[in-house]
């Protein structure tokens, strides 16, 4: 598996342009083509993300003819402590978005803790708000919850299915003391589809950074 990429920022750094290639021997090539944006209105901060990608089957094909296409794009609206997000995520082509199996999700917009929302041709959107509590005097304490719908999906015979998942994380950094760092996220997941079984979900996930240097 070979990838490379670069980014280049401009504007004060609020603004990014990347592009990435990445390619699996014998089975797929994929490139995938980034902007983003960042502007201070007001007491707002207002930010957009816009991605392309395009997959299709390398050298041998060991994994047969593949063909991908992501178009995706999120917008945000942060002020104080409160931070919004709505997304759009289109697939186009006869596969689903490929990756390595078991490699992490984060490329695509509605990439979540148990679900993508990937399938052939689906279309999905997200709503999400994020707060901070150091607003109210916890450093440290932060909560996610969002709602996410996929349509139009080409699985099983079908060129209709649905799903939508609800996922929330609640997440804490010790700020000082011996265990400054240790950092404990709670996260509740629940996935409805039409083709596939359904999932509800609760993770602890517990990370501590040791320094051995």
């Amino acid at each position: 598996f070979n990838f490379g990429g670069g980014e280049y920022r401009f504007n004060g750094n609020n603004t990014m342009v990347g592009v990435w290639h990445a390619r699996l021997e014998d089975v797929y090539k994929q490139s995938y083509v980034q902007l983003t944006h960042s502007q201070p209105v007001g007491d707002w901060v207002l930010g957009a993300n816009l991605g392309y990608v395009n997959g299709k089957e390398e050298g041998a094909a060991k994994a047969g003819d593949l063909d991908n296409k992501v178009y995706q794009g999120a917008l945000s609206a942060k002020r104080g402590n409160n931070t919004f997000t709505v997304t759009y995520q289109k697939l186009s082509g006869d596969t689903k978005f490929m990756r390595i199996d078991g490699a992490s999700g984060g490329t695509l917009v509605n990439d979540g803790f148990t679900n993508a929302f990937d399938a052939p041709e689906e279309r999905s959107w997200q709503v999400r708000h994020d707060y901070n509590f150091a607003g109210l005097g916890i450093p440290g304490l932060t909560l996610m919850n969002r709602y996410v719908s996929g349509s139009n999906i080409h699985t099983g015979g079908r060129t209709d299915a649905e799903e939508w998942s609800r996922e929330s994380e609640l997440a804490y950094t010790i700020q000082e003391g011996t265990l400054k760092n240790l950092n404990v996220r709670w996260r509740n997941s629940n996935l409805r589809r039409d083709v596939g079984a359904d999932l509800h979900e609760n993770r602890l996930i517990i990370n501590y950074p040791l320094s051995i240097l």
